[in-house]
């Protein structure tokens, strides 16, 4: 298995273009106006222009500052706000606005709560819910610190698909993720699908953070393991000069080779490709998998 592993300058399929247009601008005006947060702004995410054109968008519940400091987020790091229990009544309001069938709630980690935010998300969903009837929810949460208390939590409010990232291979969480545990993070994956069954699972990692082919490898077998539906891989993309280097630019032809990789250990769904991130073509990635379980019943 051929890979380049040497850094480069930024290649032309990694150039975006700048977020604008009249929808871009209608949604950022609708964000503002609910004092809501985007992980589409927080993050820097590179396909907000595409995405936000679109009318889709990330929402990021629980403030705009996280417990954690990992070395790849540009979210803020500090202590984290008070909690603003109105947020989950104003995402749904923004939903309803945007006429939106596929929402994603995501957040920072809050650390410093017993329950990680997790009654948030959970109260979230229903609100979704009551407000738009039809509309799926997926949810992208932290690891709760392992709590299945927590999670229980998340997962009894019924989630169309659950979603935690595991962001790298186990060798760099020390670097990228120092607050992490890789192994908490598949016990969660796994707590997920134990406790909803029927409802996918999904993940993402990205690639050019100093992790090997076999890495690699070894990480799709686990997420395989833990019966994850939908498995995401993008490219990393150094926010600012204070955060973790590009070690290497992956090319298209990586990503289209780990996406045939996936899906022949059995992955229902691998969306791999160098722009892509956790809520991408989201709505297109769980009709995908759905697909796929009608045809394997």
């Amino acid at each position: 298995m051929a890979v380049d592993l040497s850094p480069a300058k930024r290649p032309e399929w990694l150039r975006v273009r700048v977020p604008s247009g009249r929808n871009y601008e209608e949604l950022r005006q609708l964000m503002r106006s609910k004092s809501l947060h985007t992980v589409c702004e927080e993050a820097r995410c590179p396909n907000m222009g595409e995405c936000w054109a679109h009318r889709t968008a990330t929402f990021m519940i629980l403030g705009s500052v996280c417990t954690r400091s990992c070395g790849f987020c540009a979210v803020a790091t500090g202590r984290p706000m008070a909690l603003d229990w109105e947020e989950p009544k104003r995402v749904a309001e923004a939903v309803q606005q945007m006429g939106l069938k596929h929402v994603v709630v995501t957040s920072v980690n809050r650390d410093e709560m017993k329950d990680g935010g997790a009654t948030l998300f959970a109260a979230t969903i229903r609100w979704i819910r009551r407000l738009n009837p039809g509309c799926a929810v997926e949810v992208l949460t932290p690891d709760f610190k392992g709590s299945r208390d927590a999670l229980r939590i998340v997962m009894d409010a019924h989630p169309d698909v659950f979603n935690h990232n595991v962001e790298t291979v186990p060798r760099l969480y020390r670097r990228v993720r120092p607050q992490a545990i890789y192994q908490r993070s598949l016990d969660v994956l796994s707590w997920a699908k134990e406790m909803q069954p029927d409802k996918p699972t999904k993940t993402g990692f990205m690639l050019g953070l100093g992790e090997t082919p076999d890495e690699v490898m070894a990480l799709l077998r686990d997420l395989h393991e833990r019966q994850v539906d939908i498995v995401t891989i993008g490219q990393y993309l150094r926010p600012t000069p204070a955060h973790l280097p590009i070690e290497r630019y992956a090319t298209p032809d990586e990503f289209r080779m780990w996406a045939r990789e996936g899906k022949a250990m059995g992955i229902p769904h691998v969306e791999s490709g160098p722009l892509v991130r956790s809520s991408y073509h989201a709505w297109d990635q769980l009709k995908a998998t759905e697909a796929s379980h009608g045809a394997d019943e």
